[in-house]
């Protein structure tokens, strides 16, 4: 499985144009797909690097997270301090964490 990919996010958004498909520095939905990839790795492995060290590619439902987390920033930027309680979101990483922050 692969991590999602900039056209499955612009279907899940309803974008139809290229004005938001970011340029040379990746930005705007580029950027925010990344973001979501990376945030998603962060709660299963506590970093980035942990999770690239301990992981080859993502299963199907930390794809899917991450299409998830990366539809969430997109609709309520407003709302990202408190994204990774939605109820998909974490029902999508059930059983893949090896890493658990202490609150």
């Amino acid at each position: 499985m692969d991590w999602p990919v900039l056209a499955e996010l612009k279907q899940v958004l309803d974008v139809t144009s290229t004005d938001w498909d970011g340029d040379s520095d990746d930005s705007r939905l580029t950027r925010l797909l990344a973001a979501a990839i990376d945030h998603v790795k962060e709660d299963v492995a506590g970093s980035v690097d942990s999770f690239d060290e301990e992981f080859a590619e993502p299963t199907a439902k930390l794809a899917q997270a991450a299409m998830r987390m990366a539809e969430l920033m997109a609709l309520k930027p407003e709302l990202v301090a408190g994204l990774e309680r939605d109820p998909t979101y974490q029902r999508l990483l059930k059983g893949s964490r090896i890493s658990f922050g202490v609150c």
